[in-house]
């Protein structure tokens, strides 16, 4: 593999499937047997997962939620995700661990970054729920501080479409795909792949971000191996 330690951001929204809300059990059972295949290559993994599928901070603040009430229920989406997640890869025969910003000791470990780099180790995957524990953050965000924290080696950023575009190409026919950005690209260009505080610790961190389809079968170990899927986002061209 490409990569000794990867740190694989899944947004909430991945995990409906084609469901409107919620969890769907054949998506998560899809991840596992990936993640099952990445982790018997050697690498080490962690995952950050978000909770657009059951709640999402910043439709709440618009309704009229204050916004850091809503990013905290936003918070407790994500670990709703990550026990699911980890249930999903422990039936697969993954050792996981799920790690939380937020302290709720009675279902998951409190984030400690040594002993999470410890789990990683030995080889169990670790997830990473409740965001980085502050309002005002995204997941996206969370994904890129852990990154820098274990010293991971990429952010694989898994999603609804097969890597970055000029423009939505859920609206735009001619929309054109990139395979390669530098992060300076994305910021100027306003992309919107992550948003700019994530770019920006990568950017600081020297952390390449590859974006891809995570509905393609294998395509999670495919990234791993360091082949041409997706987007890669890079310090230069």
């Amino acid at each position: 593999m490409a990569y000794k330690r990867v740190l694989l951001k899944l947004s909430g929204e991945a995990l409906m499937g084609s469901q409107g809300y919620g969890i769907d059990p054949a998506i998560v059972s899809a991840i596992a047997t990936d993640v099952a295949a990445v982790v018997a290559s050697g690498t080490e993994l962690a995952i950050v997962v978000g909770g657009g599928n059951i709640f999402r901070g910043l439709k709440g603040s618009a309704a009229g939620m204050d916004r850091a009430t809503a990013d905290y229920v936003g918070m407790l989406a994500t670990v709703m995700n990550a026990i699911t997640l980890q249930d999903g890869l422990e039936r697969a025969g993954i050792p996981t661990r799920v790690q939380t910003a937020i302290a709720m000791q009675e279902v998951a470990e409190p984030y400690i970054r040594r002993k999470a780099i410890r789990h990683l180790e030995k080889g169990r995957v670790v997830i990473f729920g409740a965001g980085c524990g502050n309002p005002f953050f995204t997941t996206d965000t969370t994904a890129a501080l852990r990154a820098a924290e274990i010293s991971a080696n990429v952010v694989l950023k898994a999603t609804k479409v097969d890597g970055v575009y000029d423009r939505d190409p859920e609206k735009f026919s001619n929309a054109v795909r990139y395979e390669t950005l530098t992060f300076q690209d994305v910021l100027a260009g306003e992309l919107g792949v992550m948003d700019s505080t994530a770019i920006a610790l990568c950017k600081d961190n020297s952390i390449p971000i590859v974006v891809f389809d995570l509905f393609g079968a294998g395509n999670i170990a495919r990234a791993v191996a360091g082949e041409a899927i997706g987007t890669r986002i890079t310090p230069t061209a």
